[in-house]
């Protein structure tokens, strides 16, 4: 590997992010090259690690001598730096195979769509906020998968969560409908992109929480976070049992990579991502973020694997049962909205739920299975299948859009002759989608099938067999929308106008023809047997050589998969490419109708959301603002200072009248004086302080003003310098300065 490649390959494009603004002043070009360039270095770092996973070279690779954990003489291999000593937390990166693969997948397919990026953002006068955050959120994707502890693992965790808030929300100043109307939520689904990206913020932050409290509750009974030390000395496994939390980590533990990776029941943040460019939603969903809760549930497999079948801790049981069905569901939920989806972008976002569910089911079933090598490599390897095919159809979709200026199926068709280019590998990706025989899809399909019969998951193996038609449906459905329909009224016009539809530029389509290139041969490796201890570089546990045959073939398993595959693509054919079935009549009866309708409304979840979270939340805080602070707090408050008043005032005639003329001067004289006290206090004091905040709030304000230019360069820098500073007194404070 490349000197340091393991550090160098997240934190070379973190610096090109901070250094994003400085370039911005050079020149406009110079700052978007150089972002491109970052990304491909940074790729290239993480690239050259791989020939150590495969000729297994890494033994003991520590170029600064650093490695002072006694790393044993294979991999995987921890490369540790002091940090937090005093609280057994180091800053390190963890390299083996699983970690490598991640990085090379992430950097590699996000330097594709940073060069892609130089045509379709060309014209975008916020380039500079679009560079910083997306090399940011490359770099805090790759720190994410190489860490070596939970905690350094968090921190790139919630690096992506921010970046994916900037960019989903990155076009927030346009005000127009990017989603299709709900009945129920017309004045706030959609209506603006900064809605969207507050909504996956918002959505993720609940995972973030949860897995926040697993990792806290680790540390308090482990006394440590490191990925190897934690499978190494597993005496906290049965501390956590013996407290009967052991299931309950594990569970707060998954529901970060269901947030994160979209899993039901938070999976409804996804489909608003796409509210951003399609640059992003395709680094999102085919490079990064989603792909974070998959890794993460990859990366505590071994650990509840072992507490499983090696501890004897049957209640595991019950999660990985749990990660299985919430794929598997997951993955059927959002392939049937899929079928309805009016918008190009919609269609692909709810694939990706539905992929990633299907490599949540593949690690469930690893994990109920005595030897988890093959549910494991089944993952990996559709994760590794989705993230070329879904890049290559998202960058596909974003130049049509381009060519197009619509983002709706039904307003595009005939489109095959004017971009033959994008015609033909967007096709390369529907093939690998749909799961169609001999290309990737069907491959790692087929082994998470076997896994799933395998474990005696009936009712699973059903629900990705159903699945899997509906997916070949929803794909050649898109296909047929879009290229063989009519041409639409919207296409006539913008030629009427002068506006032909024409290929992308050779900047945007060279990266998709090298990410069809990358499909085809990914769906050859499905040919092929692989060889190797698999089950040691993931868990770090020595293990005999296995042999892994990614063509099972299997006689029961294997026609079925290719049945269902078909029975999605016949229909579908018939229907959107040679249209011989009509589409609109099928709509007008009306079981389909009504199918149709709760399928656009998405199951009326996400409808179900806002009316309980959101609405109701408001209505909730609303009443109680009406009711108690407005109804009773105020109108106490002002009924007794008046009735105080002109209770000393009656008290003091009534007295008088009656001859108690001593007393009655005395109760008026207290009831004056508690009114001038009352004013002295209301007036000087309360009012005073209050007025002198707000003087004083304004004065600085007013000074504190001058700095903000609204140069977003200039607030980088700031902050920049100021993590740099904060960082040096914290390593000041902790001892790791001499």
């Amino acid at each position: 590997m490349l000197p340091y490649a393991p550090w160098l390959c997240w934190a070379i494009p973190m610096l090109g992010a901070v250094a994003t603004p400085g370039f911005a002043k050079i020149h406009g070009k110079f700052r978007d090259y150089m972002a491109v360039f970052f990304s491909l270095v940074a790729a290239a770092f993480a690239l050259s690690m791989i020939p150590d996973m495969v000729i297994d070279k890494a033994v003991n690779y520590d170029p600064l001598k650093l490695n002072t954990t006694g790393a044993p003489e294979h991999i995987p291999f921890d490369w540790v730096l002091p940090w937090m000593p005093e609280v057994n937390i180091n800053a390190g990166v963890l390299v083996d195979p699983l970690s490598v693969f991640m990085a090379s997948v992430a950097t590699s397919i996000s330097a594709l769509i940073m060069i892609y990026s130089l045509g379709y953002m060309s014209h975008d006068p916020d380039r500079t906020r679009y560079w910083f955050f997306m090399q940011l959120f490359i770099g805090g994707m790759v720190m994410l998968v190489m860490s070596d502890n939970f905690f350094q693992m968090f921190l790139g965790w919630e690096v992506i969560g921010t970046c994916s808030y900037g960019l989903i929300g990155f076009w927030h100043k346009k005000s127009k409908i990017i989603d299709e109307p709900y009945p129920m939520l017309r004045r706030s689904e959609g209506d603006y992109n900064a809605h969207c990206g507050m909504k996956a913020f918002v959505t993720t932050r609940i995972g973030d929480v949860a897995l926040l409290a697993a990792i806290l509750i680790i540390y308090i009974y482990a006394g440590t976070l490191n990925f190897l030390e934690l499978i190494e000395h597993t005496g906290w496994i049965g501390e956590l049992s013996r407290a009967g939390l052991l299931i309950i980590v594990a569970i707060l533990l998954f529901i970060g990579p269901i947030g994160k990776s979209a899993q039901f029941p938070l999976h409804v943040w996804l489909p608003e991502a796409m509210a951003g460019p399609t640059t992003v939603s395709a680094l999102i969903h085919a490079a990064t973020l989603v792909k974070a809760g998959v890794y993460l549930v990859a990366r505590v497999l071994p650990l509840f694997h072992h507490a499983l079948w090696t501890e004897g801790y049957t209640e595991v049981i019950t999660f990985f049962t749990t990660v299985g069905w919430i794929g598997g569901f997951t993955a059927f939920l959002a392939a049937s909205m899929a079928l309805v989806a009016r918008e190009i972008k919609k269609v692909l976002a709810y694939s990706t739920v539905s992929q990633i569910g299907y490599m949540m089911l593949a690690l469930g079933m690893a994990g109920l299975a005595i030897e988890s090598t093959t549910g494991f490599l089944a993952a990996s390897f559709h994760l590794l299948s989705h993230a070329l095919f879904k890049a290559l159809l998202f960058l596909s979709a974003g130049a049509i859009i381009h060519a197009t200026e619509t983002t709706y199926m039904d307003e595009m068709g005939g489109l095959k002759e004017h971009m033959p280019i994008t015609f033909k590998v967007m096709w390369v990706g529907a093939l690998a989608l749909s799961g169609f025989p001999g290309f990737s899809g069907f491959w790692s399909k087929d082994i998470i099938f076997l896994v799933t019969l395998e474990n005696g998951q009936l009712a699973l193996f059903a629900l990705a067999a159903v699945t899997a038609s509906m997916t070949a449906f929803y794909t050649f459905r898109m296909m047929g929308m879009t290229f063989y329909y009519p041409k639409s009224d919207h296409i006539l016009k913008l030629e009427k106008e002068g506006h032909h539809v024409h290929e992308a530029p050779a900047v945007m389509w060279v990266p998709l023809a090298i990410l069809a290139g990358l499909t085809l041969i990914v769906s050859v490796f499905g040919l092929f047997n692989f060889e190797g201890q698999l089950h040691d570089y993931f868990t770090g546990h020595v293990a005999t050589t296995v042999s892994i045959e990614l063509v099972h073939l299997d006689p029961i398993v294997a026609p079925l998969s290719i049945g269902m595959v078909f029975l999605g693509i016949v229909p579908a054919y018939f229907i959107y490419i040679k249209q011989k079935i009509s589409a609109t009549d099928m709509g007008r009866n009306p079981i389909i109708a009504g199918l149709h309708k709760f399928l656009t409304n998405r199951w009326y979840i996400n409808a179900f959301y806002y009316k309980v979270f959101v609405y109701g939340t408001i209505r909730i805080f609303k009443a109680l603002l009406d009711k108690i602070e407005l109804g009773i707090i105020d109108k106490f408050h002002y009924v007794f200072a008046s009735k105080a008043i002109d209770g000393a005032r009656v008290s003091s005639a009534v007295l008088e009248t009656r001859g108690f003329n001593g007393l009655s001067y005395f109760i008026a004289r207290l009831g004056i004086t508690l009114s001038k006290v009352n004013d002295f206090i209301d007036i000087r004091i309360v009012d005073g302080i209050a007025n002198g905040v707000a003087g004083t709030g304004k004065k600085l304000s007013k000074a504190f003003g001058k700095l903000q230019t609204g140069i977003i360069e200039q607030y980088v820098v700031i902050l920049a310098t100021g993590v740099v500073l904060i960082s040096i007194i914290t390593l000041y404070l902790l001892g790791g300065f001499p």
